[in-house]
């Protein structure tokens, strides 16, 4: 896979270093919401070591159960050594509807304004992350699609990138399916901002810088330079919506306060023993 996608592997380009240029700190990350397990998602996970990790409970037990020669090159278990923080949810027990999506749920110990929704196709529990900011509803649909002209009335998409959605898809069908899905989103509410995980342009856009450069580094000073950038109140007082406030709202969470289930990893060396 490696040889396949070819990453740059900057450490400056990492999500730690990049916060820290930010002004902020590794423990000041609290909460991860993840489209998926691909190494290209989760290769970050283990810089975050006090973030508890939101994900879909079928993309969990498949990643753990390293079925396919494929699960076995997409999902890296030495990238987990945080899972016992992981909160999975199962898409099957319920939801709520959120713009003609189902099953769409919202998120332990997270404001409202922040939701996951069952995107399957790509991998078994693939998932987007809808958030409500400033300037309306933004939908990370992680790798539901690849070309953001797949939302078009009439889709198009290059060739290489067809192939290699079909070769990585684990329900074809699903996958097809949710896309459709997204199309008739942005048809009906162009208001919500749509974008994918391996779109450059749609990056650059949203960030307001180019895609293989650092954002700007925080001068640093002799006060706590991250004192005017993160609210921290208590779990009780956490507010329900957007106060408006500058800088991070951060909700502090005491650790007897929330049960993780422990999770241990094993592969399923029974249905395909080692050669």
């Amino acid at each position: 896979m490696l040889s396949l996608f070819k990453p740059q592997l900057r450490a400056e380009m990492t999500a730690l270093r990049q916060i820290e240029r930010m002004g902020f700190r590794a423990a000041d990350v609290r909460d991860i919401v993840l489209t998926h397990l691909d190494f290209q998602q989760a290769g970050g996970l283990d810089d975050f070591p006090r973030a508890r990790v939101h994900l879909l409970m079928n993309e969990r037990d498949h990643a753990f159960a390293q079925k396919t020669w494929l699960d076995r090159q997409r999902y890296r278990p030495q990238q987990w050594s945080t899972r016992n923080r992981w909160v999975v949810y199962d898409p099957e027990a319920g939801g709520e509807p959120w713009m003609g999506l189902q099953s769409v749920r919202a998120l332990v110990g997270l404001p409202p304004e922040i939701l996951i929704l069952p995107l399957a196709g790509h991998t078994r529990g693939h998932a987007g992350v809808a958030v409500h900011g400033l300037t309306g509803w933004h939908l990370h649909a992680g790798d539901a699609f690849h070309d953001p002209r797949e939302l078009n009335t009439k889709p198009r998409n290059r060739l290489g990138l067809r192939m290699l959605q079909s070769f990585m898809a684990v329900d074809g069908r699903a996958r097809a399916d949710n896309t459709r899905r997204l199309r008739e989103l942005h048809r009906h509410h162009p208001d919500i901002t749509i974008f994918c995980s391996h779109d450059a342009a749609s990056f650059e856009r949203l960030s307001g810088r180019a895609a293989d450069t650092l954002p700007d580094a925080v001068a640093w000073s002799a006060r706590d330079p991250y004192a005017e950038k993160i609210v921290r109140r208590p779990m009780e007082a956490a507010p329900s919506g957007p106060l408006g406030v500058p800088g991070l709202e951060v909700t502090e969470h005491e650790s007897d306060a929330l049960d993780f289930e422990p999770v241990p990893f094993r592969r399923d060396d029974t249905a395909h023993p080692r050669q």
